[in-house]
């Protein structure tokens, strides 16, 4: 779809331009090596390095007209510098792909834990009521029949309106999308057209980025004046209360879910929770159904909620909505069960804040009298407060805590241990210390007897493990149905 330049920089504030605009573009990219002939090239500063050391080899590959923050000096190319690469490319790429939003009904969801789960079960209730709707999140990106790893939660603006235009060229009329905070900070979600937004929850995360926990909310509560049709905000969360009081003046409307809250609009009334299933009542303006679900977990009512709400604003009927989650099965990670072990419960979940390994420990907890065994660890190169904190409730939520590695990265991962072991050291909880992963979900396994739970915690759905600067292959499912098997369990 080419553009001429001079159409793309009309979209955007320019502090200095040396070249000529009336070119022919064909391509946008802000990776040098991506790059192809008749291209503008957006040099992007980020955490590792800086797209402005690439400017040649992007040149070198085709690139006719250079947008940066840094003037270069560069012959044969058009320059133009701006304030700001990233605001700058979310206006261009919204424009250069023809603002694709506005062709769908687009649903963020933003907040600590639940985003996956929310996103995944309103595609299966847009899909239930015979919409077309893509996805992006942390596992995976839907386009159509394609279904692309993800590698971030939410993708660069440049990637996402590339992404937008290709669903509705596909002729999906809907998407749901996962909103990070990060991305709402470093403004990938810029010139977006969301329908409606969805907040879940707030707990300590990436406060390595953020700063402290105010920061951190009000990168979220700004997903909340991109929307048009309507807001959906847990308000039995703290945080969540407070950023619903802020936004309740905004022209887009409100709505609210909650469980313990008499003030919300949408709430979950006689609830009943069995390992197999939780079943509940949901009243709220033009709505009223009782829904049964496969995830027999209380946090699993919150995420339904909101998937409820969101999907009633688009009008989606009732009885779409109670099939479409009684047939839903859950996430992959997600307090996922592994139905080869038979001896004992093993369950696998993502849980790698405070707040989501309380949640799934309660849960487990509500299951069985018997042990509940938890095996997690905290990543390296993150927030550091919360290890101290998720040793602790570990110790005191579980009958053992096997400390071991998550994603120690950089980090010296007996360091990241030891600050685990600090807080697990203030409960009378039992507890062992193994490094190694794999050897550490033995362990678990080895000490389980029937009628326990064993939670595995942290990584969930993800297939590696970063150590230093080597990524290794590893599936916390697969490889507790490998060692079950080498111990003769299976």
């Amino acid at each position: 779809m080419p553009v001429k330049l001079q159409e793309l920089i009309d979209y955007i504030e320019i502090e200095e331009i040396k070249g000529e605009t009336d070119l022919t573009i064909e391509h946008v990219y802000y990776n040098s090596q991506k790059v192809t002939p008749n291209s503008l090239f957006i040099c992007i500063k980020g955490f590792r390095t800086d797209g402005h050391l690439y400017v040649e080899d992007a040149i070198k590959n085709g690139a006719k007209a250079i947008l940066c923050e840094d003037m270069i000096e560069s012959d044969g190319v058009t320059v133009i510098r701006v304030k700001n690469t990233r605001r700058a490319m979310a206006k261009i790429a919204n424009k250069f792909y023809d603002f694709p939003s506005k062709l769908l009904d687009l649903i963020g969801v933003t907040g600590t834990n639940g985003k996956t789960s929310v996103t995944y079960m309103i595609k299966s209730i847009l899909e239930r009521s015979g919409r077309k709707a893509g996805l992006i999140g942390t596992i995976a990106t839907m386009v159509g029949e394609d279904t692309i790893e993800a590698v971030r939660t939410t993708p660069e603006s440049l990637d996402l309106q590339k992404l937008f235009s290709n669903m509705a060229a596909s002729g999906q009329d809907s998407c749901v999308m996962e909103v990070s905070s990060h991305s709402l900070d470093l403004e990938r979600v810029e010139e977006i057209d969301y329908k409606i937004g969805v907040f879940t929850n707030l707990s300590p995360d990436h406060l390595d980025f953020h700063q402290d926990l105010v920061s951190y909310r009000n990168a979220k509560k700004k997903l909340f004046y991109k929307t048009s049709l309507c807001n959906v905000i847990n308000i039995d969360d703290a945080d969540g209360k407070i950023i619903a009081e802020e936004v309740k003046t905004l022209s887009t409307p409100l709505y609210t879910y909650g469980i313990e809250n008499d003030q919300a609009d949408f709430k979950a009334k006689n609830i009943d929770i069995n390992f197999q299933e939780v079943t509940f009542d949901v009243e709220g303006p033009d709505f009223k159904a009782t829904i049964s679900m496969g995830i027999p977990v209380k946090f699993a009512i919150y995420n339904a909620l909101s998937a409820i709400v969101a999907c009633h604003m688009l009008g989606i009927p009732s009885k779409d909505i109670v099939e479409a989650l009684d047939e839903f099965r859950g996430v992959p990670g997600r307090f996922e069960l592994i139905k080869e072990i038979k001896s004992f419960s093993v369950i696998v979940d993502y849980a790698h804040t405070p707040d989501a390994l309380e949640n799934v420990l309660k849960a487990a907890r509500g299951f069985s009298s018997n042990k509940i065994i938890t095996v997690f660890g905290c990543g390296g190169d993150r927030d550091q407060t919360k290890r101290a904190v998720m040793g602790e409730l570990a110790g005191n939520l579980s009958d053992l805590a096997v400390i071991t590695s998550d994603n120690p990265r950089t980090e010296d991962p007996v360091r990241i241990l030891a600050m685990v072991e600090e807080g697990i050291n203030r409960t009378k909880g039992e507890y062992a210390v193994v490094e190694n992963r794999k050897e550490a979900i033995r362990f678990a396994l080895k000490n389980a007897s029937e009628g326990d739970i064993v939670i595995i915690a942290g990584k969930g759905h993800e297939k590696t493990q970063v150590i230093r600067d080597k990524v290794y292959r590893f599936d916390d499912l697969q490889v507790a149905i490998e060692v079950a098997r080498e111990e003769g369990l299976i």
